[in-house]
């Protein structure tokens, strides 16, 4: 038991060191521009984007910061303002595809998908989904009622306090990122070694082939849903080394997450801000299924193509 538990911190650390490189910097970095002209200049730019999906330009401020940071500071964004339910619906639904978009795409990035592509992946999602409920729900006019949700504003007077609370949240975050990483580490260690994920993979074996993933990618999904994409990424990392995942099933479990993780967390926090979460929830996870088996169709049609045209080469080269 004690081999275990050090094998597990050993590849916690290791996995919490990749992922707080990216983490550190960039929320750093995010809170500084915060204070600049940056961010503002960024939200009158979107403002007329959000009109063209049924949001008042107010919606920029929470889209940005929440795609910036986290969930959690556009959730602040939204009860600074008067949305209708329609409007906090859509820039939840938006938020859920596309949040934490810095970290969350470029931590998938280390696993060798292209950040770019998944940022792309996540904003269109987001613009697609929003579109669509601004054309198809007429319900929804009521003003928002946002419960017991505060906000704790602090005043910050000079760029000694603004880098200092820069260097709080990033160090807060990689803190937050270690425990939960190496806390999962090590009970992936125990679970490979006894034997469990051998039994956990076989028993969801009906949803990787329904995805179209091999069977050593289904706790690398599991995580990503529950605990959420960074760490899912990290899993997916050790993965790699470990398990052999290949190049295609990265793609499409990572291009699953992006679509859908963490669905607990990500639908529990809409909760007081009034709004229908099971549709939410339904949503993302029928976009994430509907997405990952249409490009793995897609893939191995063109891998059988090919394939073929490989083989065909051969027995002309062979007569």
């Amino acid at each position: 038991m004690n081999g275990i538990l050090k094998r597990g911190l050993h590849q916690g650390i290791n996995v919490t060191w990749t992922l707080g490189k990216v983490i550190f910097p960039i929320t750093l970095l995010v809170t500084i521009l915060q204070h600049t002209p940056v961010l503002p200049w960024i939200i009158d730019f979107l403002r007329p984007m959000m009109e063209m999906i049924g949001l008042p330009g107010e919606a920029a401020v929470p889209l940005v910061l929440g795609n910036a940071l986290n969930l959690f500071a556009g959730i602040a964004a939204i009860i600074s303002f008067d949305f209708t339910v329609k409007e906090v619906f859509i820039m939840a639904v938006m938020l859920s595809f596309s949040h934490n978009l810095f970290i969350e795409s470029t931590v998938a990035g280390k696993v060798g998908v292209n950040g770019f592509l998944i940022s792309a992946i996540r904003v269109s999602l987001a613009l697609i989904a929003a579109m669509i409920i601004n054309v198809t729900w007429n319900g929804g006019i009521e003003m928002a009622k946002y419960g017991m949700i505060g906000t704790q504003d602090v005043a910050l007077d000079s760029w000694g306090m603004i880098v200092l609370a820069g260097l709080k949240k990033a160090i807060g975050a990689i803190i937050q990122l270690a425990i939960i990483v190496i806390l999962l580490m090590v009970i992936m260690q125990f679970l490979r070694e006894k034997g469990f994920l051998i039994t956990l993979s076989n028993r969801l074996e009906p949803l990787t082939k329904v995805l179209g993933v091999s069977r050593n990618t289904s706790m690398t999904l599991v995580t990503g849903l529950t605990i959420g994409l960074a760490y899912g990424a990290g899993l997916m990392i050790h993965a790699v080394k470990e398990d052999g995942v290949s190049k295609k099933d990265m793609y499409l479990a990572m291009l699953f997450l992006v679509a859908c993780h963490a669905v607990v967390e990500d639908t529990v926090v809409f909760i007081p801000l009034g709004i229908p979460v099971w549709p939410l929830l339904l949503i993302r996870l029928t976009t994430a299924i509907i997405l990952t088996v249409a490009v793995s169709f897609v893939w191995n049609r063109i891998d059988a193509k090919k394939r073929k045209e490989k083989m065909n080469e051969h027995s002309h080269g062979t007569i």
